[in-house]
């Protein structure tokens, strides 16, 4: 009597990025070294020495574990522990954040393009105000060497706050952490800040001239460049 059962296919095991390797290490350093809540990690250059690796990759294992909240990356200081946490649980948030990511896009091309159309229709003279505060304390933050989150946050307020729509508003504050999330992991790629900069004063132009469709335009190839993020390759 024979079997007909074929045997399931072998299949390839995934093979752990980079990054999420060398968050594995991070993680064991962490632990290794005993380091509590609100203690500081050695600086990413003595960091990328003894694991071998380049400053901007061990950027990416930074930023991944920034986004789930394990440290918090000061400029000026460096990266602090947030709270101790185990590897698999950090793997898995990881994991499930970087299927998310396209969804966060998709959202944020539908609202955003949106809003900044009609920011061109209906903005007034102390919406461009404050966009235009946006902008410069974006560039300030960029000058002093840090990323320009707060800026690069405040001016997407603006353009919103500038649209006059507030359903489209409490969407926009419903995936705010989300938005967060590809923020941070955007301005973390080399040049990105300053690339981010240029795009926001493009968008302003466009709402300071009520130019809608080019404002429209100018925002979705914003959000194309900022949805360029390491995680997502």
């Amino acid at each position: 009597m024979t079997d007909d059962a074929s045997p399931r296919p072998l299949g390839r095991l995934a093979r752990p990025r980079l990054y999420e390797q060398l968050v594995e290490q991070l993680l064991g350093y962490i632990e290794s070294a005993k380091l509590r809540p609100g203690d500081l990690l050695p600086a990413e250059r003595e960091l990328a020495e003894r694991l071998g690796v380049s400053r901007a990759t061990l950027a990416q294992a930074l930023v991944a574990l920034e986004v789930l909240g394990v440290i918090d990356v000061q400029h000026g200081t460096g990266a602090v522990l947030r709270h101790r946490a185990s590897v698999a649980s950090v793997i898995k948030g990881l994991r499930e954040h970087q299927s998310r990511l396209p969804d966060i896009v998709e959202a944020r091309s539908t609202l955003e393009v949106k809003l900044a159309a009609l920011a061109a229709e209906r903005r007034t003279d102390e919406d461009l105000v404050a966009i235009a505060r946006a902008l410069d304390t974006m560039r300030a933050e960029i000058d002093d060497g840090d990323r320009g989150a707060h800026g690069d946050e405040l001016f997407h307020q603006a353009v919103t706050a500038a649209a006059h729509s507030p359903v489209m508003a409490q969407l926009m504050a419903f995936i705010g952490e989300m938005v967060l999330e590809t923020r941070l992991e955007s301005l973390a790629q080399p040049g990105r800040p300053e690339q981010s900069l240029e795009s926001h004063r493009v968008i302003a132009a466009a709402i300071r001239a009520q130019d809608a469709p080019a404002a429209a335009e100018a925002m979705q190839r914003h959000i194309e460049l900022v949805s360029d993020v390491a995680l997502l390759r």
